[in-house]
This record gives structure tokens, sequence and C-alpha cells, in this order.
């Protein structure tokens, strides 16, 4: 998917909102991490609403020219977003399409060199399908580089360098005279693609000397590399700015933390901070970042948690209803199904969760991390979803039972401002998330 089907100049974009910052006017975007179809379609009805593009990434784990864990390669994602987009009337040169963590991570166990060939791959298959906005992640030691703390910055710095120009050659190939809109995100100061349980033991915000010398390591592979012009765009760091959650907890943002973080900034007038793990972090929190030059804020596990949350709800009604009328046939009861195919099938959340049979229970239904979203893309449990759903359409919902498990659903149907349909209402409530989102960056919803 080129430039001629998604044509949105993301390099104008970023940097209106670097501008605003220099200008003391805070403005951001919101970076959609997610593949989940209910989640994509959701965000793209509420952005129709709003004057701002629309930022859907991908990270390498998820997508990759293997498929990654979703079964897709990058141009399979982003034809199916587009397949949403025409769906649902989105207009697609609002859409910016995005790697996240790109680098050697879903091959860290290969030989360096094997590993490196991968990466270089995979980002050719994200610059080919028309991601312009490529998050360079070469953090992780690779097989044999037994390094018991961080890799080298030096080293870090030459990978990401390497992949960078994979990607503007790439884009030159395909793209022949035009000038390169690529993108590009550096700093890997965060948890792995996937989440950590770090929370547990505390998070520290990046040092400044952490920042800078990224920053300036970086630049100086660049040019070694010779992507002096590349340089230019680049658009943010990544760094840790003291947020993230665990199975039940939620670190929020504290500014105090940033402080110095925020004054190191101004000494770089073309770049901003991007956040990751700024799920389930409250309106007040997001705004704040966004002040402090956290401009771009990554969701994705929150969505998808909000969907879950509906699901389960929508199950707990379609079975009192079912009772209610007493009906021969069985209710879905996907709240089984899903945990059953889970405990079945663990290779999504055995790294993650620990304890008793009870906790572990608990925690891949209930836990922030939000492990769920791994198995929604299994044919039994789709089945599932969507006999839930038909079922639901088929009966009149009692208002009562909005009332009991959907309240604010209940108290929007009643004023007349949300239909009682259960598409509708799981729209709804992933749309409340993102509406925090889209305000603590700047864009009103209509």
């Amino acid at each position: 998917m080129l430039e001629e089907e998604i044509g949105f100049k993301v390099l104008n974009f970023f940097r209106g909102i670097i501008e605003s910052r220099n200008r003391g006017i805070p403005k951001g975007i919101t970076s959609i991490c997610s593949y989940n179809s209910f989640v994509i379609e959701s965000v793209m009805e509420l952005s129709k609403r709003s004057s701002c593009p629309l930022l859907i990434e991908s990270t390498c784990n998820q997508v990759n020219q293997y498929g990654g864990y979703t079964g897709l390669t990058p141009h399979a994602f982003l034809n199916q977003i587009i397949e949403i987009a025409s769906k649902v009337n989105f207009p697609k040169d609002r859409i910016i399409y995005g790697g996240d963590h790109l680098g050697p991570f879903p091959f860290r166990e290969e030989p360096a060199d094997v590993a490196m060939e991968k990466a270089e791959e995979m980002v050719r298959a994200y610059v080919t399908a028309g991601a312009k906005k490529l998050h360079l992640d070469t953090s992780m030691p690779l097989g044999e580089e037994n390094i018991k703390n961080k890799l080298p910055i030096e080293i870090i710095a030459e990978r990401c360098a390497r992949l960078c120009q994979v990607a503007e050659k790439t884009f030159t190939k395909i793209n022949q005279s035009r000038n390169p809109d690529l993108l590009y995100v550096i700093g890997t100061d965060v948890p792995p693609p996937g989440g950590s349980d770090e929370v547990e033991e505390g998070i520290k915000p990046t040092s400044i000397e952490d920042f800078k010398e990224t920053v300036e390591t970086t630049r100086y592979y660049f040019k070694r590399f010779g992507l002096e012009e590349a340089w230019e765009r680049v658009i943010a760091v990544v760094i840790q700015p003291g947020v993230e959650y665990g199975d039940h907890t939620v670190i929020e943002y504290n500014r105090k933390n940033t402080e110095q973080l925020k004054k190191a900034l101004n000494d770089y007038s073309d770049l901003i901070f991007e956040g990751h793990s700024t799920d389930y972090q409250t309106e007040k929190s997001l705004k704040e970042m966004v002040e402090d030059g956290i401009a771009i804020l990554k969701v994705g596990p929150h969505l998808t948690f909000t969907l879950r949350e509906t699901l389960f709800m929508l199950d707990l009604i379609e079975t009192e209803i079912f009772r209610k009328m007493g009906c021969d046939e069985e209710a879905t009861n996907l709240i089984n199904i899903i945990e059953t195919h889970m405990l079945s099938n663990p290779q999504h959340w055995k790294s993650q969760y620990d304890g008793t049979e009870n906790e572990i229970r608990f925690k891949i239904k209930y836990s922030f991390f939000d492990r769920v979203r791994y198995y929604l893309t299994n044919q039994e449990i789709k089945d599932a979803i969507n006999r839930l759903l038909e079922n639901l359409e088929r009966f009149t919902i009692p208002l009562s039972l909005y009332s009991q498990y959907l309240p604010i659903q209940y108290k929007k149907i009643r004023e007349g401002t949300l239909k009682a349909d259960p598409y509708e209402i799981i729209r709804d409530r992933i749309g409340d998330v993102l509406k925090t989102y889209f305000r603590a960056t700047g864009y009103r919803i209509c």
C-alpha cells in the first residue's frame, strides 16, 4: 500500500507538533497499537468526528515478514486496515501506518548476524507495505552476546543506523525520484514488546544522561552511515516517563519525576518524546505528559482490555436472558470458552503469570496485562463472539440488564445518544477510552 493510496504527509504533521511545542502550545497524537478489528473500527468511527489523523502501529512480534503471532505480514495488516476503513467510510488519506520496536527482538535467540539480517528484511517489508513511521529498536543482546546489563550504546546505535539505511534504500527503490517521507523514532528505555512485570519492582524514569547519550551516539552513527538527511527526519526519542501497569496496579504519571528531562528536551528543538505503556493512565496524567513533551502516546492493551470487559458483560447479559426465557438452546458462555482455551494453550501468558491455580485463572481473565488479546483471533473464540452478538441482536435486552452490567451505556441509551445494539455498545466503550487520549493530545470530538 503505497503513497498513491495513503497520501497523508506525515512529515509535515509531526513537524507541526514539534513546532507547536517550541511555541509553548502542547499538541500530540495517539498511537493505536492494536490489530483487533473491533478496536480499529471503533477508533475509525471516533476519528471521523475529529480532525486528527489516525496513527496505527504494529509491533515486530505482532506483525512481521513471517506473520508474527497474528499471522499477518505488514502488507496483509495494512490491507486489513484499509478494508475496515472502506467498511466504515473512513478517509484512507488520514491513516498513518507505523512499525513499533522494529529490529531483531523476535530473532534475539539466533546469532547476531542472522538476527540482524532478519531484522533488515522486516524493515524492508514494513517500508514496502507503506509504513511511514518507524521505531527502530536494536537494544537487545543477540544470540551469543551474553551481556548481563544493557547492550553498549555504540552497538545499539550502529545497528539502528544499519536498519535506517535499509529503510532509506528500500523507500528510494520503490518510489524512484520521490523525496523520502519516512520518519524515525529512536530510543529503547521501555519494556520489551508485549509488556513487562517490572511494575512490581518499581519504575525509574529515563535519566537525562541516557537520553542525551542516545541522541548523540545515534546521530554520530547516522552520520557514519551517510544518513545525515535521514537524521533530519528523526522526530522522537522513546523514554520511560515513569508509567507502567501490572496485573492489578497502575503507576500514575508524576511529572515531578520528569522535570529535568523536560528541560533537557529544550536543547533539542527538533525532537519530541514518545511514551509507551501509557495504558490505564488518567486523562489528567495523559494531558500532563503531552504538556511535558511526551507528544506521542501509545495505547493498546487498555483498548482490548475494555473490549474484553464489554464482551464479558454482554455474555452475562445473554445468560440472564436465556435463563429468563427458558431457552432450549444453550447460552454462548464466552467467558468459559476463553478461560478453557487459554488454560489449554498457555504460550501467550505463561511468561507473565505465576501463582496458584486459582490466582492464574483470575489473572488470565482480569489482569491489566490483558493476555486475552492474543487469543481473540482463535477461530473457536471468534465463532463464540459472533454467536454471542447474534444472539443478543435477536432479543430485546431489558433496560434493567443494561443498568446492571453497563450503567454508563444505559444512561446514554436512556438519553437517546446511543443505540441499544451490542456492536454499538462495544464501539462506545472503546471510544470512551480513546476520547481521553484525543482530548489529552489537543483534539476535540464533535
